[in-house]
């Protein structure tokens, strides 16, 4: 969902009379995989990194300030809300690209209504799970794998009513609690009764793939997907689909999101043209070229571009609607050097309950005891 803006950099290679040499890792954990082997050998020698807010102080040995770089004319259209994401320790270490906040997707050729509660979900999702002359057909997928499993994870447990993280210090987790058995129950639930039983080696593209493929009656996914979805070339569910807010959890509804950044790394050999590259990636047309596919974009007049030219198509100018009241319900991670590892040890430890090789208490048990550990450095 992200490749589309890199068809741009023709028209900046052209005015700025450069050659780009592009590298694209195909995830964002593979990304950060290549970024820290590549920089702690000193082998890298990029000019301008896509990377992440919640995954940039991780990297922040590598990166740069972008303050004196940047005056606030050019930062001013911009969302505090990214800015402040896009910043450590009170500086600026890559400007933001968008702002994630994920949507339900439903099939409206099969459901009157998109469920209002999670208890509500999973009792469709398991009715409309079916085996037929066609195939499988699933009432629910999402990720069960890496970032993804561990989002929803996240954000479940928090619709529970659990608190994961403290507001300061080390991201040490706290998810062994009531809120953690429902939401882990709730996920081993919809594995079993709902989703494929690929579902733990699926990150968000296979996820997508399925219910674009008409294989299954919900998911959810984030804004940037959308061109996928009405595209009758990628498409096998034009017209035949729509989108909902989440639905809520005993305690309300929280969406897990962040925000994509473009960053320079210590190793840029040409910075002025690397901040030139930097702008015209942020710039309005390009973040307006990236929301019209759908993406929500952290400038507000590449919003307002987007929003204007959806008036005649109702699904997007409800689509943006909705991502309007989702972000009111943002559910941050934290920003620390040592979360990357914790938000692995989360996901690899719930995902033996959904695989049957632990109990959904002693998954949680030594989840969180993993976590914790990756908290402190360990």
């Amino acid at each position: 969902m992200y490749d589309p803006l890199y068809e741009r950099l023709a028209e900046f290679e052209e005015r700025e009379s450069v050659k780009i040499e592009t590298v694209i890792a195909p995830t964002h954990p593979d990304l950060n995989e290549q970024i820290e082997e590549e920089f702690a050998s000193r082998a890298a020698s990029y000019d301008l990194i896509s990377t992440h807010t919640k995954y940039a102080p991780s990297q922040r040995q590598w990166l740069t300030p972008l303050d004196e770089d940047l005056d606030d004319e050019d930062l001013e259209l911009f969302s505090p809300r990214t800015l402040e994401l896009a910043r450590i320790a009170g500086q600026l270490y890559g400007v933001p690209r968008n702002l994630d906040v994920k949507l339900l997707l439903y099939r409206t050729d099969i459901m009157d209504d998109p469920p209002s509660s999670w208890e509500d979900l999973l009792e469709t999702a398991s009715r409309l799970r079916s085996t037929g002359p066609s195939g499988e057909f699933y009432g629910f997928v999402f990720p069960g794998k890496e970032s993804g499993l561990f989002g929803h994870f996240f954000e479940l447990h928090s619709m529970a009513g659990g608190r994961m993280f403290e507001d300061k210090g080390p991201p040490a987790p706290h998810f062994d609690d009531d809120a953690g058995l429902w939401t882990l129950g709730l996920l081993k639930d919809l594995y079993e009764r709902a989703a494929p039983p690929e579902i733990p080696d699926w990150h968000y593209d296979e996820v997508a793939a399925c219910f674009r493929e008409g294989r299954a009656a919900m998911s959810t996914d984030w804004p940037g997907g959308f061109y996928t979805y009405v595209d009758p070339e990628q498409s096998e569910v034009v017209a035949r689909f729509d989108f909902a807010l989440y639905p809520e959890g005993p305690a309300g509804r929280r969406i897990y999101s962040s925000s994509h950044t473009f960053a320079i790394p210590s190793t840029a050999s040409d910075r002025p043209a690397a901040i030139e590259l930097l702008r015209f990636l942020t710039s309005r047309e390009s973040q307006a070229y990236e929301a019209r596919l759908g993406t929500l974009p952290a400038r507000s007049d590449s919003l307002g571009d987007a929003r204007s030219e959806a008036e005649e198509d109702p699904l997007a100018a409800r689509r943006w609607q909705l991502l309007e009241r989702a972000q009111e319900a943002a559910l941050i991670p934290p920003k620390h050097p040592n979360y990357p590892a914790v938000e692995d040890a989360i996901w690899e430890g719930i995902r033996e309950a959904l695989l049957g090789n632990k109990s959904l208490e002693k998954a949680l048990e030594d989840a969180e005891a993993a976590a914790r550990r990756a908290a402190d450095g360990a």
